[in-house]
């Protein structure tokens, strides 16, 4: 097949194709996360990729229709949420910096008097939970009927027994909640606080699902009922974050590789953002030593070189 060098919407099955034919030659696929047990058991060598363009049509491949743990991927839409009610005053809370550490780290916060560096490491994270907590009575809630209205998908939930594993081994996550607390930059009971954490973290979602639940930055804010959660200023805010610092310690590879906004989960899966035109999100379980999906990030690299389409 030749490379494809137009981005007519009937082209991206036959490269989604293409890509998942490379990968499954590609050896070494990394390792799932072990450090959360209901993660390590899942088969490195699964993968699913799925486009949504702005209409909601979507083009998938592999296994795009089985739901995985995303993880960190929610927090993107934890931090649309928050931004929509609160605005720039969230700046006040949470930077917008990359932090060139591992995201569950407590050095920088000691550093920087408890105001985290960016909003997609797991202080940040906990710190736009806290505030969307505050706002609604039920940030996990508030993001599982965003995520629900959406993809179209009323199904998507909780998954139980992923939360009670974070739960279980949180006690980093706890440390970093009383740190930012003792500070003033958590308002939020510590143990309410986590097992609103705990159950975002553990949506469980397709492929398929996310793409579409991304649609809105790619279509400048709006949702896909019309009506606007973000200004467009706020959308392109997101999405910039999104680029500098949605793949923990690695962005600046990942901007280098596959040049679009994205954010990754140790669950395997990884979001993508071309503005104006689509998003993307593939999963594949097996992770490099900094917790991004090895085939995700390498499928999206060749998507990017296939189709052309970057921000670049």
């Amino acid at each position: 097949m030749a490379i494809m060098t137009t981005t007519s919407s009937l082209a991206f099955q036959p490269v989604l194709e293409r890509i998942a034919e490379e990968i499954e030659r590609t050896p070494g696929r990394g390792r799932p996360a072990d450090y959360i047990p209901a993660l390590a058991a899942c088969d490195p060598r699964r993968f699913g990729m799925a486009v949504a363009e702005l209409d909601g049509t979507v083009y998938g491949v592999g296994d795009w229709r089985q739901p995985f743990s995303a993880q960190s991927i929610t927090k993107v839409f934890t931090l649309a949420l928050d931004l929509a009610r609160e605005g720039d005053s969230l700046w006040e809370h949470v930077g917008r910096e990359p932090s060139g550490n591992p995201f569950n780290s407590l050095v920088q916060l000691e550093y920087e008097n408890g105001i985290p560096r960016n909003p997609f490491i797991n202080a940040g994270a906990l710190v736009v939970t806290d505030r969307l907590q505050s706002r609604t009575g039920d940030a996990a809630g508030e993001l599982l009927a965003f995520l629900r209205s959406e993809s179209g998908n009323p199904a998507l939930g909780f998954d139980q027994e992923v939360a009670a594993s974070e739960s279980a081994h949180g006690a980093r996550n706890a440390a970093l909640a009383h740190f930012m607390a003792s500070y003033g930059n958590i308002t939020t009971p510590v143990p309410v606080l986590l097992d609103q954490y705990f159950r975002q973290c553990s949506v469980a979602a397709s492929c398929a699902d996310l793409a579409l639940a991304t649609t809105f930055l790619a279509r400048h804010g709006i949702r896909s009922d019309g009506s606007r959660l973000l200004s467009r200023s706020q959308a392109k805010q997101v999405n910039a974050i999104m680029l500098t610092c949605g793949t923990y310690d690695a962005a600046g590879d990942f901007a280098y590789r596959v040049g679009l906004p994205g954010k990754s989960g140790v669950g395997g899966g990884v979001i993508a953002v071309v503005p104006g035109r689509c998003t993307l999100c593939v999963w594949s379980p097996g992770l490099d030593e900094r917790g991004n999906s090895v085939a995700g990030v390498a499928a999206l690299d060749r998507f990017t070189t296939l189709t052309g389409l970057s921000v670049f």
